[in-house]
């Protein structure tokens, strides 16, 4: 039983159990005492009869009235009928034979009461001597039987009380014995977690290890260790994180400075090219040098885009909606990443060259570099990334479980929609609903931080639009991402 569920039911079985034996016992008591209190009533009665009967005796003796015969013949017969109804109560306090002899004395009290009556003075002194004499037995044996009836029932309640008050006891020191077990389980794990937590706040990131052997500190444990492992992990990916923002900075200055050098050169190369022009058309010589000085021109300019590029891409600065061509910006977004992605992997451009997006520039290159690099991540063997756009006033509509829609789109409003591509790995469906949380990646430890399309969606969210994605395992993934027009 390596469980703590299991020893916290047995624990809380075992006491319940004992509560209920301890409550039976004391119900069969109970009904035992009421039985005794029955029997009690009855024998009491049965004294009182007796003394009915000697009562009205004594009156007929005085002034010989009929109305105390009838009365004294009346309690006779009564005690006669409890005597047979009860004969095993009466039993219980002596044995059958005294049950029997009292029995036959009622009857032969009954018989000389009768011959009394009908009796002449002389013969009825005799008579009456007896019938008081029978009479005397009757109240001895009923007096007898009621006073050993109060001590038997006085003995119960005695052991009654002595049986409830140590069933009180043994269940208390059952609770206090099973409650210290069960605290010396749990309360000692648990303050043994607690100091090595302590010592995790103060920074000392040691695994927790724990004595216990329960099923649940065993699970606690290595839920803790995970998550000061995934700790760990995040701490290191912040830092590298930090790398590339002092990085991303220091390209930014770099990028400035090369402005100026590519300057000269764009400025010396219009200077040659100019030279060249009035040289003979016909010589291999200066032909060949026109058509060096006409490449240097072409890449210093290419350079130079990137450079500018790598600017707008790394400033720092406010969000700015603007109405933006999108072909040209998906061109600059792409010369980014492309020495990022594989030659296995193709990348094919569809968008018209008059559609415009409002957009905040920086921001939306962001999102399209992280979908292009999630798309090349998908696909280590290579394929292929599509990136189109179009204007649309159909509505943006889930279908579960391939399709969500994450966002607040607003459907009536006209609205431009870029959609990302790829024929890669796909994403499984019980995995869809939780690509944009914070964090959550399903590549291996080290190689993402699970915060790319968090950003993704921050971004569009922040646009007024919202992001649908229709993937299914091993089919490829599709990102559309629609921005509303602003109106004009």
């Amino acid at each position: 039983m390596n469980s703590l569920r299991q020893k916290l039911f047995f624990g809380y079985a075992t006491i319940v159990a004992l509560v209920v034996a301890l409550s039976l016992l004391s119900l069969i008591e109970l009904r035992l005492l009421e039985q005794k209190i029955v029997a009690g009533a009855r024998i009491a009665q049965f004294f009182d009869i007796s003394l009915e009967i000697r009562r009205f005796e004594k009156n007929y003796f005085l002034y010989h009235q009929d109305s105390d015969l009838t009365e004294n013949r009346t309690y006779v017969h009564r005690a006669r009928s409890m005597l047979r109804e009860h004969a095993e109560i009466f039993a219980a306090l002596g044995n059958y034979a005294q049950v029997t002899r009292l029995g036959d004395d009622l009857d032969r009290y009954a018989m000389l009461i009768d011959q009394y009556a009908a009796s002449s003075n002389a013969s009825g002194n005799a008579t009456a001597g007896s019938i008081r004499k029978i009479g005397k037995e009757i109240v001895t044996v009923a007096e007898d039987w009621a006073k050993t009836e109060r001590k038997t029932l006085q003995t119960q309640l005695d052991r009654h009380r002595l049986m409830l008050l140590g069933s009180v006891a043994f269940i208390g020191l059952a609770v206090i014995g099973i409650g210290g077990l069960l605290a010396r389980r749990v309360l000692r794990p648990l303050k043994e977690m607690e100091r090595k937590m302590k010592e995790v706040a103060s920074g000392h990131r040691a695994k927790l290890e724990m004595s216990s052997d329960e099923r649940e500190f065993k699970s606690l444990t290595h839920a803790f260790n995970h998550v000061l492992h995934e700790l760990e992990i995040h701490q290191r990916q912040l830092v590298h994180s930090e790398k590339l923002v002092a990085l991303g900075t220091l390209l930014s200055g770099v990028a400035h400075e090369l402005n100026n050098p590519l300057s000269n050169i764009a400025t010396s190369t219009q200077i040659l090219a100019e030279e060249a022009i009035g040289e003979n058309a016909a010589d291999e010589v200066a032909t060949f040098r026109r058509e060096l000085i006409t490449q240097i021109d072409e890449e210093t300019w290419r350079a130079r885009h990137i450079v500018r590029s790598l600017l707008d891409y790394a400033r720092d600065r406010e969000f700015h909606h603007e109405a933006l061509p999108l072909a040209p910006l998906v061109e600059d977004t792409l010369r980014l990443v492309r020495g990022q992605i594989p030659a296995s992997i193709t990348i094919t451009v569809q968008i018209p060259e008059t559609l415009a997006a409002s957009c905040d520039r920086q921001r939306l290159q962001q999102v399209l570099l992280n979908l292009v690099r999630n798309a090349a991540d998908a696909m280590p063997d290579g394929g292929e990334v599509r990136i189109s756009a179009r204007l649309t006033h159909e509505p943006c509509v889930a279908q579960p479980p391939e399709r969500l829609v994450f966002g607040q789109c607003t459907n009536e409003a006209e609205a431009v929609e870029i959609e990302v591509n790829d024929n890669g790995s796909g994403i499984a469906s019980a995995t869809l609903p939780r690509i944009f949380d914070p964090f959550f990646t399903t590549k291996e430890v080290g190689k993402g931080m699970g915060l790319g399309l968090f950003i993704v969606f921050e971004i569009i969210e922040e646009h007024g639009g919202c992001i649908a994605v229709e993937s299914k395992d091993g089919r490829g993934t599709t990102f559309t991402i629609r921005l509303p027009l602003e109106k004009s």
